[in-house]
């Protein structure tokens, strides 16, 4: 695709995620009300605003890792909640809750740390094995995702049944009202690791080939690899930090966007931070609504499950079909 192709997309993308963003902004747990965005209301600059900032944060940062790890592991089913990213984030934010290290900086904190120690610990261990190539990456990240997952189930079991509801409420995922200061720091995180990966979209469409060829056209592999990793654990982890567990972001948009834009990560990449941000405020949308049926707010978390989980099932299935 031309420069000029790829800067009309991105702009059409970004003038449709601003509007999608805006009508958000209409939409409460208890009604639905587009002119309360025109007229500047109280409620929608104080709670309805950072909410959809950091729904739209979120599933930027989110989809755009997506976008990385499926290139990187060269597998289509290959999200942050597959490669163990998530499950180290959820890990160290458990840990956090129990020990009452529940602050507004301690709790995200913990859990990036765990985020980003998982993805030393799986580069660490598919090394010493003498192999960091895609598959060995993506097998050790299915068993770290196991074993961060059977502490969390061993933990919520021998807490107490108050502490093991707040813990259950924070993995299903959770838009919430954050100060500015959150938000702030959020955006922070995730333009430093979006950056990087922009950064090496050339890259990563050599390593989305194969090893062999990356390397004969002179990419250090390894070198290129652990920065890709790091840089999209960084995306994941501060998410996870402040959101809780959504899943599903990183898997559905890439691949929608991948059969539209095509498989370049020069434009793949930027157009998933815009479609990741949509496709999150939709869900919080959605979300909020659900208090008018059910009497009480589903978790973002669920709606994205209920969304992605028959993508999975549909991805997954679909070489046996053409078998």
């Amino acid at each position: 695709m031309s420069t000029r192709a790829t800067v009309l997309v991105l702009g059409a993308l970004g003038l449709l995620a601003a509007l999608v963003l805006t009508l958000a902004l209409g939409v409460g747990t208890t009604s639905t009300d587009l002119a309360a965005v025109w007229r500047a209301d109280p409620l929608v600059l104080a709670v309805r605003l950072p909410r959809v900032l950091l729904a739209a944060l979120a599933g930027a940062g989110l989809a755009a890792a997506g976008v990385a790890f499926q290139a990187l592991l060269r597998n289509p089913l290959a999200d942050p909640y597959v490669v163990g990213v998530s499950g180290g984030a959820a890990l160290g934010g458990v840990l956090a809750l129990v020990l009452g290290l529940s602050a507004d900086l301690l709790l995200p904190l913990c859990a990036f740390a765990g985020a980003v120690l998982s993805a030393l610990a799986m580069f660490g261990l598919a090394r010493a094995a003498g192999r960091t190539d895609a598959l060995t990456l993506l097998l050790v990240g299915v068993v770290w995702n196991a074993f961060a997952a059977a502490v969390v189930t061993f933990i919520k079991t021998v807490v107490s049944a108050t502490k093991a509801q707040e813990i259950l409420f924070w993995l299903m995922g959770v838009i919430e009202v954050l100060p500015a200061t959150s938000l702030v720091a959020l955006a922070l995180y995730l333009a430093i690791g979006a950056a990087v990966l922009i950064v090496m979209a050339g890259t990563l469409n050599l390593l989305a080939t194969s090893d062999d060829e990356a390397a004969a056209l002179g990419v250090d592999v390894d070198r290129a690899r652990l920065i890709i990793f790091l840089a999209a654990t960084l995306l994941v982890g501060a998410t996870v930090a402040t959101t809780g567990m959504v899943g599903f972001v990183g898997l559905v948009v890439p691949h929608v966007l991948r059969r539209l834009l095509g498989a370049d990560h020069r434009l793949l990449l930027p157009a998933s931070l815009f479609a990741g941000a949509m496709f999150l405020v939709i869900a919080d949308a959605l979300a909020r609504l659900t208090f008018q049926a059910f009497g009480t707010e589903l978790p973002v978390g669920v709606i994205t499950a209920a969304t992605g989980g028959p993508f999975f099932l549909a991805l997954l299935l679909r070489p046996h079909r053409r078998a």
